[in-house]
């Protein structure tokens, strides 16, 4: 088994190969990497069955089996996000901007891949495909350690992955998979310094607050999403209602998933029961204030409850007076991820998405939209829940930087 630094000092090596490749070049490895994934199933699947058979066994929850559970048609959508990537802009090369000095210096910032992209990540094995394959387009290798509930799968799909690189003339170490899965693991890929130029720990708040404390390279904090859908006085209750149950139940695993309800105290009566109902339809649990206890029969919500993603389906509801308190309330419990609001007032929405400090914020729209696919960035590599260098889905500009290009004719600074 091949050591972290062994691992991260490959991609370092393989870099510049993908930093060089053109964008035909890096299509055609993305082609070759989903084709290779379609013929692949048996291989994939058996190996994912490794990691299932072990998780129900450690008696994991069936919100977090999702996740890290494979089909064929995950599997087809899986290969299909790369086939998507092909036909996304390619950064790399891209003038930001360009002006002439008066000396005559032509000056361009133009955008260049980072290097080598590393990522610390829980459970969901389609995460190691996303990442290897928005690296590849935008030129940066990758070093992947996913978690040891997956590396089964992981392992059978870096494998395939690598493959297909090389197959394309590409060097198979640009996809970098740590197979030690312990935690002085991440510990040793945070010392990396020289060797990976950015960390992206994607999973829960725990992992998170590990690699910032451990990382001696950059690091981007994604993923931790207690998320709110606020219904304002002015909501369209029927709208709010299938806002609030696609919120919860879309995908309770993840992380744009909303953890907590506030409805304002002059819809509640009306609003709660019917909302109440559709959500336990669907299998949901809610906890809540003495209001929410009351007209719907809500367990009590303990202090924690306003601070917990639950990647489950359990949902927290609380009663407020009004706009102020409903911002006050995401002030305190939010993680910066995404906030949503449903309202027909249009003076509301605008204060609302003023004021919300968070990577994105919705009007009238569901939480689990905020997802580099469904802005049309292709996969996704995190969420970034911090506001450098990035902010939100990180897609393919994001794992870009710039270098100044300055052309002269032999001037000389005086």
């Amino acid at each position: 088994m091949s050591s972290v630094r062994d691992v991260c000092a490959a991609a370092k090596a393989a870099a510049p190969a993908l930093a060089g490749a053109s964008t035909l070049t890096k299509n055609a490895a993305l082609q070759g990497m989903a084709a290779a994934l379609d013929g692949a199933h048996a291989t994939v699947l058996a190996a994912n069955e490794k990691d299932l058979a072990a998780a129900r066994a450690d008696g994991v929850s069936p919100a977090l089996l999702d996740r890290l559970t494979l089909t064929p048609e995950r599997l087809a959508a899986i290969a299909n996000a790369l086939r998507d990537l092909m036909a996304l802009t390619d950064p790399v090369g891209q003038v930001v901007r360009g002006f002439t000095l008066p000396n005559g210096l032509d000056v361009r910032q133009v955008r260049v891949p980072l290097g080598v992209v590393a990522m610390v990540y829980e459970g969901r094995p389609n995460v190691t495909v996303d990442a290897a394959g928005l690296a590849v387009k935008s030129g940066n290798a990758c070093v992947l350690r996913g978690s040891s509930s997956a590396i089964h799968s992981n392992t059978a799909l870096a494998d395939i992955l690598r493959a297909a690189l090389a197959a394309r003339g590409l060097p198979p170490d640009a996809i970098g998979l740590i197979a030690d899965t312990g935690r002085e693991s991440v510990k040793e890929l945070g010392r990396a310094r020289g060797l990976v130029d950015l960390l992206i720990p994607r999973g829960g708040a725990g992992l998170i607050a590990a690699v910032i404390a451990d990382s001696q390279i950059p690091v981007v904090e994604t993923g931790v999403g207690n998320c709110h859908v606020y219904v304002d006085a002015a909501a369209d209750l029927d709208t709010a209602r299938a806002i609030t149950v696609n919120a919860k139940v879309h995908r309770p695993s993840v992380c744009n998933a909303a953890e907590t309800l506030l409805v304002h105290r002059a819809v509640a009566e009306p609003f709660l029961p019917a909302v109440a109902a559709a959500l336990r339809a669907q299998g949901v649990e809610i906890v809540g204030d003495q209001t929410a206890q009351d007209l719907v029969g809500a367990a009590p919500a303990a202090d924690e409850d306003w601070d917990t993603e639950y990647l489950d389906l359990r949902l927290a509801v609380r009663v407020v007076d009004d706009l102020d308190a409903a911002l006050d309330h995401i002030a305190r419990h939010g993680t910066l991820h995404t906030e949503a609001i449903v309202t027909e007032d249009r003076t509301a929405a605008r204060r609302f998405t003023a004021e919300v400090d968070a990577a994105a914020v919705m009007v009238n729209a569901s939480t689990r939209f905020t997802d580099g696919g469904e802005f049309g960035f292709g996969a996704e590599i995190g969420i970034s829940t911090q506001k450098l260098h990035a902010r939100g889905p990180m897609g393919l500009t994001e794992l870009t930087t710039t270098k100044y290009i300055v052309e002269g004719d032999g001037q000389v600074r005086i």
